[in-house]
């Protein structure tokens, strides 16, 4: 393992260290993904009626960019998952993520990741049948106003998933150098 570049580092370094560590998952990791995956795209497309189902309806039609938002999304968060999954090749006494750096760090793509699935749930949904937005704006209000910031949403939802799932496999390849702590002057 080499030391992480610093928080401002450049993406396209850290497109090549996402590059690597996608290159080194074993079929732990491959399967976790595809299995993830599906859930998500499954739990996503019930949910919002991409795919069609008894249990749920919707007022308005999709759009012709859910299905790749909805597609995409469930790809980026399998991924995602998959990061969590421990490579066979690490030994269990020397882990990687462990101590208070790796954390913070797993805290962020973690929210980053929620923050997006969220997103993209709210862009591809129906945007009358979203109680928040109908509460909030009301029906013609929910069309009107909504309707139309659903691909901001769907953009946002695909750059902090991207995002997260970069930052996860970036720390795979390269791991954070603890900053040595300010000596105290007296």
């Amino acid at each position: 393992m080499t030391s992480s570049p610093g928080p401002l580092s450049s993406w396209p370094q850290t497109a090549v260290l996402a590059v690597h560590a996608l290159r080194a998952w074993k079929m732990p990791q491959v399967g976790a993904a595809a299995g993830a995956a599906v859930a998500f795209g499954l739990l996503l497309g019930l949910a919002t009626v991409l795919i069609p189902n008894p249990v749920f309806a919707r007022d308005i039609p999709p759009v012709w960019w859910n299905y790749p938002v909805w597609v995409l999304t469930s790809l980026l968060s399998g991924m995602l998952f998959a990061t969590y999954v421990r490579p066979s090749f690490v030994p269990s006494d020397d882990r990687v993520g462990d101590g208070p750096t790796a954390d913070a760090g797993e805290r962020r793509s973690g929210r980053l990741g929620m923050a997006g699935g969220m997103l993209a749930w709210f862009a591809v949904g129906c945007p009358v049948c979203n109680k928040l937005a109908l509460l909030a704006l009301g029906y013609s209000g929910a069309i009107t106003w909504f309707a139309p910031v659903q691909p901001f949403l769907a953009v946002g939802a695909l750059l902090l998933t991207g995002a997260a799932l970069l930052w996860r496999l970036r720390g795979q390849i390269a791991c954070p150098v603890p900053g040595r702590e300010k000596e105290k002057v007296r």
